[in-house]
């Protein structure tokens, strides 16, 4: 029998912001019945782009129930634009944690609210029609479980099928999975950073943040700029949007550190100035 927080009992049996919005400025949905889950949320967007109420429709277990209905609170008072960097590690962070069985949910409820966001600007969240289907019995597409195994950090089939559920059923897809895995968990090669110089070292951390760290945080009107390095240590001003945001100290430690760690060394420390 699994254990849920009482964050999650709590939400399961008491949901918030069940229904529907008549006049909604954006719908999205996740999931299907035939998988056994399936989510539509809606919100009601103001002229300034904040999320002034959210509500939600969702067929599933406990866990997907409180999974949405904390994301409604969540999402409620915040520009759509901050709303969209929602994780679904964030949704269950929120809840106090849910089973490694059920982080699914959490899934299903960051697919939907990506839903919504894309459908308030006019676009469509749909995957392409010739996006290659992985596992046909819970029609996971090929990008869809990229995109859940790289921003998860997944390393095994069993984690796959927590989060996704592709895998689950038949096991015609394992093989196909585990290429997946394979080569987003291929050992990287480490940098010995203290056998390079303050030259290379700065060279090749200004590398890391020009061609990655930069254009990902320009994407949300933020941007970066390298200060200093000594030793393993990173100095560096945050710029824009993301100088003032609250969120910042976050950003820092699990997007800049974090990527720097991955590409260069894992001695690596951020500091900002």
């Amino acid at each position: 029998m699994w254990e849920y927080t009482e964050k999650v009992m709590d939400h399961y049996k008491n949901p918030r912001n069940v229904g529907e919005i008549k006049d909604a400025d954006a719908i999205g949905e996740a999931g299907s019945l035939a998988c056994g889950d399936a989510l539509k949320l809606y919100l009601k967007v103001d002229k300034n782009g904040i999320i002034t109420d959210a509500k939600f429709q969702t067929f599933g277990c406990g866990s997907a129930v409180a999974s949405s209905s904390i994301l409604t609170e969540m999402v409620i008072g915040k520009h759509i634009d901050e709303a969209k960097k929602i994780t679904n590690q964030q949704i269950a962070d929120a809840l106090g944690g849910l089973p490694p069985e059920k982080m699914h949910c959490s899934v299903m409820g960051h697919d939907a609210l990506n839903s919504a966001i894309a459908n308030y600007y006019g676009e469509e969240y749909l995957e392409p029609e010739d996006d290659k289907i992985l596992c046909r019995c819970y029609h996971v597409t090929e990008k869809h479980l990229r995109q859940i195994i790289e921003e998860n950090h997944l390393k095994d089939l069993e984690e796959v099928m927590n989060y996704a559920k592709a895998g689950g059923a038949c096991g015609q897809c394992h093989m196909v999975i585990q290429k997946l895995l394979d080569e987003y968990n291929i050992e990287k090669p480490k940098l010995d950073i203290n056998n390079m110089s303050a030259t290379q070292l700065i060279l090749k951390v200004n590398n890391v943040i020009e061609k990655y760290i930069s254009n990902e945080l320009r994407k949300d009107g933020g941007d970066i700029e390298l200060v200093d390095v000594k030793d393993n240590k990173v100095y560096v001003s945050l710029k824009g949007s993301c100088k003032s945001c609250k969120f910042s100290s976050n950003t820092l430690k699990n997007f800049v550190e974090a990527s720097l760690k991955e590409h260069i060394s894992p001695d690596i420390e951020v500091i900002e100035v």
